[in-house]
């Protein structure tokens, strides 16, 4: 068994496809299969159930996925001590990132790394399933670091540090009946539609917490992946929203309220996982971040 085996069976498991991961690892598709059956034969079992429209793993595969990240990440770690010695920092470092959140400047962060370790490549990945899939990532090792805003203590398996806080306040078109009230309970806000974030993302999963503590239903008649462009659907009168003040770059057409009888708190954690030591390029990373936020930051908004 070689790290190549690893590398090819963790790249198929991650993308779900022999294609995808064929093209993530620049090499042809044949090579991958050639591989991951060598892998089989070796170990004995099937790793992947094969279908015309998905490439599942088997129970072998599932109990065989932790063992292969862990030999990985420990061959990584070996690296590492060898190119400290040398003055250098050698490797990738992939990091799971957030839209329309703009807190700790993330392109001025990575400039900064790149200066500071030229021979380290930094992979992005963004949120799709939002928080709650960027922490099962982190979990299955595949990601080294992300940005979560998923309210209340770390995620179970997961070490986070705070970086902000802000507030929500509750975003009305200036047209709406709450315009002008200036205070609003949740109770007060079951009959109208929100825009908000798909379920798994943190705003919305503070949210939903807010309102199932105070036994009112909502519904969300529009979800935006993107939260940063949730007040145009707001101002454009398609429901209202919670948001926080530095998102909302334009208040034209928008009333601003604040709930009486809810402190909602959006907060944003970077996060590692806890069953797995970091690696020095992880490290590096994490030691530059804190120099930036060395404490966390309140949000005031614009």
């Amino acid at each position: 068994m070689e790290l190549r085996h690893l590398e090819y069976f963790l790249a198929v498991a991650d993308t779900g496809s022999f294609t995808r991961a064929a093209r993530a690892l620049h090499v042809v598709q044949s090579g991958v299969s050639a591989t991951v059956k060598a892998l089989e034969r070796e170990l004995g079992s099937a790793l992947f159930d094969r279908s015309p429209h998905a490439v599942t793993l088997t129970a072998a595969g599932r109990a065989f996925l932790p063992r292969a990240r862990d030999t990985l990440s420990a061959a990584s770690a070996a690296k590492d001590a060898v190119h400290r010695t040398q003055g250098t920092l050698q490797g990738e470092v992939t990091v799971g990132t957030l839209t329309s959140i703009d807190v700790t400047d993330l392109p001025e962060l990575l400039s900064a790394f790149r200066d500071r370790h030229p021979a380290v490549t930094v992979r992005l990945r963004a949120a799709s399933a939002g928080s709650a899939g960027l922490a099962r990532q982190l979990r299955d090792g595949q990601l080294d670091v992300a940005f979560l805003s998923l309210p209340g203590p770390a995620p179970a398996g997961l070490d986070t540090r705070l970086l902000a806080t802000a507030p929500l306040f509750l975003y009305v078109p200036r047209a709406h009946p709450l315009a002008g009230t200036g205070r609003v309970s949740l109770a007060q806000l079951g009959e109208f539609p929100f825009v908000d974030s798909p379920r798994g993302f943190g705003n919305r999963v503070l949210v939903d917490r807010a309102f199932a503590a105070a036994g009112v239903e909502r519904e969300v008649t529009l979800e935006v992946a993107d939260i940063g462009t949730a007040a145009h659907y707001i101002r454009a009168g398609l429901g209202i929203g919670f948001l926080s003040r530095f998102l909302v770059g334009d208040h034209t057409g928008l009333d601003v309220l604040e709930v009486a009888d809810h402190e909602l708190r959006w907060q944003l954690t970077v996060a590692t996982a806890a069953n797995r030591r970091p690696g020095a390029t992880t490290e590096a990373f994490l030691d530059l971040l804190r120099e930036r936020n060395p404490v966390p930051r309140e949000l005031t908004g614009r």
